[in-house]
C-alpha cells in the first residue's frame, strides 16, 4: 500500500464481500486483481482494495491503515476500540440480518425479564451484554466462536444470541427467536482522523450514495389528464413532485415523469390507469446523483 493511494478495506469472502465488490464496480471503479487475494487495485483511480477478515476492518480503519471500509454493523458495534472509533458514513442497503435471542421452541417467554438468571450462548458478548444491561437483566454469557445454535441441545446454555437472516437455521435446530438485539446491514465507515485523500473519499461517498439510491428505484413515465395529477401523485410510491410537460395538440393532457424510490407493482400500474393515466412505462435506473 502507498501513501499516494486511497485504501478501501473490504471483507475478503462471503456474500457481503461479493456485494461490496459489486458496489465498488457499480460506482465506476475498474478493479484489477493483484498478485494475491489480499490486495486488488483500481485501474482508473489511485485506489487499492484491501481484502481482509471482517473483524479486522474496524481496526484497520480506526488506525488509518485503510481510509474507508465496508463492514457489517454487527461487526463494528461488537468491536472494542481503545482510541477514536471509525465514523459511520452511511448504510449501504445490503447484508441485512438481525442479531436475535432465541429459545427452544415452545419455551415460555414473557419479555426480556424471562432471561434473568439464564445461560446465553453467543459470538457477540459485547452486544448481548449491552442489551442485558439496558434491561437490567443479570444472566451468564457463554462465549462461542461457532455453531452457537447447538448450545441448548448440548445443555451448554438455555438460550442463544446469534445472527438471523431467514430463520431456517433456528428452525432446523428447534429454536424460536424471541427478541431482537440489533438490526444490522453493511455500512461505510471512514477513519476518525483527517486523510490526504479527502476529496477522493468524498467523490467515492457520493458515488456510493448514487448507487444505493438507484437500487430498486424506477423511472415512471405516462400520459394523463392534468386534472388527474393530484391523484397520480398520491399513487406513485416514494416519489417526489413529478415533472409535468404539456403534450402538443392534446389539450389538457400532459406527460408525467417521476422517480419512484419504492417498488412499483402491477397493482400500482392498474391504479394509475384507473386514475386516467395511459402509455405507462416503468424503467430501471442505472445511476443517480
Amino acid at each position: 500500500m502507498s501513501a499516494e493511494r486511497l485504501t478501501i478495506a473490504l471483507q475478503k469472502g462471503g456474500r457481503l464481500g461479493e456485494q461490496s465488490l459489486e458496489l465498488v464496480a457499480a460506482a465506476g471503479l475498474r478493479i484489477t486483481k493483484g498478485a494475491n487475494e489480499l490486495l486488488y487495485r483500481v485501474e482508473n483511480y489511485p485506489i487499492d482494495l484491501l481484502r481482509v477478515r471482517d473483524d479486522d476492518i474496524p481496526t484497520f480503519v480506526a488506525d488509518g491503515v485503510a481510509d474507508i471500509g465496508i463492514v457489517g454493523r454487527n461487526v463494528l458495534e461488537e468491536h472494542p476500540f481503545d482510541g477514536p472509533a471509525p465514523e459511520v458514513v452511511m448504510a449501504l442497503g445490503f447484508g441485512r440480518c438481525d442479531l436475535k435471542i432465541a429459545l427452544p421452541a415452545g419455551s415460555d417467554y414473557a419479555g426480556p425479564k424471562s432471561l434473568e438468571g439464564q445461560r446465553i450462548a453467543t459470538s457477540y458478548p459485547h452486544l448481548l451484554g449491552r442489551y442485558l444491561r439496558d434491561y437490567g437483566i443479570v444472566a451468564e454469557i457463554i462465549e462461542m466462536r461457532g455453531a452457537v445454535e447447538v448450545a441448548p441441545r448440548l445443555k451448554l446454555a438455555q438460550a442463544i444470541c446469534d445472527l438471523v437472516s431467514t430463520g431456517a437455521t433456528l428452525e432446523a435446530n428447534g429454536l424460536q427467536a424471541v427478541a431482537t438485539v440489533l438490526r444490522s446491514e453493511a455500512v461505510l465507515i471512514r477513519a476518525p482522523r483527517a486523510s490526504p485523500h479527502a476529496p477522493l473519499i468524498e467523490s467515492i461517498i457520493q458515488r456510493f450514495k448514487g448507487v444505493t439510491a438507484s437500487r430498486g428505484a424506477k423511472y415512471v413515465m405516462m400520459n394523463a389528464p392534468r386534472s388527474a395529477l393530484p391523484q397520480i401523485s398520491r399513487i406513485l410510491p416514494g416519489a417526489g413532485a413529478p415533472t409535468v410537460t404539456p403534450l402538443a395538440g392534446e389539450g389538457d393532457r400532459v406527460a408525467v415523469h417521476a422517480v419512484c424510490q419504492e417498488s412499483v407493482f402491477w397493482e400500482t400500474l392498474e391504479e394509475l390507469k384507473r386514475a386516467g393515466a395511459s402509455a405507462i412505462l416503468v424503467l430501471p435506473i442505472e445511476k443517480m446523483m
